[in-house]
């Protein structure tokens, strides 16, 4: 059987993810949790063989999650899911030791058919993303600012861009009011940006937000 974890704050979307999987004959849930705590618990307790792993998540991000969950477990692979769209988080979660990257808006099968190709050869992307990664690669020299951001940096980003302030994205993240100011600062010299107005827009032009 393959043994699945599951990761995503909202309860509906877990019990959505364990009628699918469960409906394969050789596939079975073992656990699934709401938060980084709960998750690693999870983790460090049960035998599994792939987390499937929500990008956005209280408290700490799943790009948090993930890089820590490769420290200790380099060959197991992590498949995010996220309802933000592949410009986003695809490639810096590649990047970061995911073996592949799913939309909340994929239909069921490409599920069952991205947790089977990431056990069998290590990889899954969509065939939108493999596109834009080709052409990432041949136009490296004109990178959009964004991605010249760091990935907390770029998580910030789209928070701030989305409406948020910094005294919420600080609770939220788990983290003080300066250093969100900072970030923002960082991001706003990097951008070549001066306030969240321009951020904002800047992101609503990429289909950042």
């Amino acid at each position: 059987m393959i043994k699945i974890l599951i990761v995503d704050d909202h309860a509906i979307v877990r019990q959505g993810l364990i009628q699918i999987l469960t409906e394969e004959s050789d596939m079975t849930v073992v656990g699934e949790a709401q938060n980084a705590q709960d998750f690693f618990s999870l983790v460090r307790n049960r035998p599994w063989d792939i987390a499937i792993l929500d990008v956005s998540l209280p408290g700490r991000s799943g790009l948090d999650i993930l890089k820590e969950l490769k420290h200790e477990y380099p060959m197991r692979p992590v498949l995010m899911l996220s309802a933000h769209s592949e410009d986003q988080y695809a490639i810096r979660t590649l990047k970061a030791g995911a073996a592949g990257y799913l939309s909340k808006d994929s239909a069921p099968t490409e599920l069952i058919q991205a947790v089977r190709k990431v056990l069998q050869d290590g990889k899954y992307i969509s065939p939108t993303l493999a596109e834009k990664i080709a052409f990432d690669i041949t136009a490296e020299s004109n990178r959009p600012l964004h991605e010249t951001l760091s990935d907390r940096e770029f998580q910030v980003l789209c928070q701030l861009a989305s409406g948020k302030t910094v005294g919420e994205l600080a609770e939220e993240m788990s983290l003080s009011v300066k250093t969100i100011s900072t970030y923002r600062t960082r991001i706003l010299q990097k951008m070549k940006m001066n306030n969240n107005s321009d951020l904002t827009q800047y992101a609503m032009q990429h289909g950042l937000v």
